[in-house]
């Protein structure tokens, strides 16, 4: 069986309620917003949050509508921060196809990014769980200071790994943080075991934000995004950050101070991305992202044998494993 059959197998029922009542909570009057939410729609994505939280609900229970609800939620609350980020960073593209703001403007994707945070919230007032409310309540409140966070690392010359991690739990493993607590909440856990969840979830997105940003040194045709995108923003990920503190090599760090000020060339990026490679940078990130994958592991490993475990740990594959 291959990776994606061992990860959607053990909740296929339940992902397809998922989905319809995905597509029910996007229903409007409104013309426009029917015609963005349409567009956004056209690039789903492999919903892997939801299967992520429906599999922790499933593993500690049986998923019921508090969990349905709560995975609806935070797919909408994901959705939202993806279109406010790209007004943020003012990309053009999202997931291959034209952004929100590149094909109406700003105040249209603003707009449908707060109605889609909205809608989130009115599903996670479904669940009626104080506990999954308060939850997603702190997620809004983590991502964006996770973006705050990142702007403000913009403008510190420091070439520091700890804030590093602290923007990419923030930006992206607090998310999947998120929905394992939530999933293991909505089936009734101990505060124990919604820890464990917490964490594992937590694991999972660091090695998911590590392999996103290895993919930025090779060459868009193999990954779907322009190389050395996250530079052209000002962001030093992790195999540059130790290519830096590894070697101290003057020249490499007046191209980053400039990366930094958003200054610096294209070929001046391409220079700064060879020299990760050649000092070790994407194996030193590969190891970091193993290492995560393994604490990960080791937290599986306490648990009994059955096919949502087997689910969890296939996903924990793909995590590491995708190539886009």
């Amino acid at each position: 069986m291959d990776n994606s059959s061992l990860i959607k197998t053990p909740i296929a029922a339940e992902l397809d309620d998922f989905k319809k009542l995905f597509d029910n909570s996007l229903t409007s009057s409104n013309f426009l917003l029917n015609e963005v939410i349409s567009h956004i729609r056209q690039k789903n994505g492999k919903m892997m949050r939801p299967i992520l939280l429906l599999l922790v609900a499933k593993l500690y229970g049986r998923i019921c509508p508090e969990s349905l609800h709560a995975a609806v939620s935070l797919e909408l609350l994901h959705t939202a921060s993806l279109v406010h980020d790209d007004v943020v960073d003012e990309s053009t593209e999202r997931r291959g196809q034209l952004s929100v703001n590149a094909i109406y403007n700003n105040k249209v994707a603003v707009l449908v990014g707060d109605y889609l945070l909205a809608t989130a919230l009115v599903q996670v007032g479904k669940t009626h769980n104080y506990a999954i409310i308060d939850v997603v309540s702190r997620l809004g409140q983590n991502l964006s200071e996770g973006e705050l966070l990142q702007l403000s690392n913009v403008s510190n010359l420091q070439f520091s790994e700890e804030i590093y991690f602290d923007v990419i739990r923030k930006k992206t493993a607090v998310l999947f943080a998120a929905c394992t607590k939530s999933g293991a909440l909505s089936v009734g856990v101990t505060d124990e075991q919604a820890e464990f969840a917490r964490q594992f979830g937590e694991y999972i997105g660091l090695c998911f934000q590590i392999k996103d940003d290895i993919f930025d040194y090779y060459d868009s045709k193999e990954i779907g995004k322009p190389t050395g995108n996250d530079m052209l923003e000002g962001k030093l990920t992790l195999p540059v950050l130790y290519a830096l503190n590894s070697t101290k090599d003057e020249s490499a760090e007046e191209i980053a101070v400039k990366v930094k000020n958003g200054t610096a060339s294209a070929d001046e990026i391409a220079r700064l991305i060879e020299f990760a490679k050649q000092q070790g940078g994407i194996e030193y990130a590969v190891q970091t992202m193993f290492a995560y994958k393994e604490k990960a592991l080791s937290l599986l490993a306490s648990l009994p044998d059955s096919d949502v475990k087997a689910g969890l740990a296939a996903y924990l594959d793909y995590v590491v494993d995708r190539d886009k």
